[in-house]
């Protein structure tokens, strides 16, 4: 799993022209999955991102995680994070998983992120159009790929 992780303060998803989701500060999560990822790759990844400290502390350091001031996450899917660039300037997203395959490891990665969160985290509609809108705070971006946890 590929997710990019940016510290918002505030973040939407639009579908259709209907907000689909919204949140104020927080997490706007955008994942993408591929074929070999399992349980671990979802359990590795939430636990990482509601652990993550980029959130300051009293002294105005980046110390403290998304639990600890009680942020909301919201998580659109994004398949594009699996895009190869080797070949000329048109990419391929043959790494991207396919449907059958991604769509129950987003609903899971959703359900123990929600768990690991304690509270509801806020979607966008897999395979739907989406425009997202954020105002990113920081600004702060972390990319984090499962396979490669370093």
């Amino acid at each position: 799993m590929r997710a990019v992780i940016q510290r918002v303060n505030q973040a939407s998803v639009t579908i259709e022209g209907k907000i689909k989701s919204q949140i104020g500060s927080g997490y706007l999560v955008l994942l993408g999955c591929c074929n070999d990822d399992t349980q671990q790759d979802i359990e590795w990844l939430s636990r990482k991102i509601v652990n993550l400290r980029v959130f300051d502390d009293e002294n105005g350091v980046m110390n403290r995680s998304i639990l600890d001031v009680g942020g909301d996450i919201l998580v659109v899917s994004q398949f594009t994070l699996w895009a190869s660039y080797k070949k000329g300037n048109r990419p391929s997203y043959l790494r991207a998983g396919s449907h059958d395959i991604t769509v129950p490891l987003y609903e899971a990665f959703i359900k123990k992120l929600s768990a690991d969160l304690g509270k509801p985290v806020g979607t966008g509609e897999f395979g739907a159009m989406m425009q997202v809108s954020l105002v990113n705070d920081g600004p702060v971006t972390i990319c984090m790929d499962s396979k490669n946890p370093e």
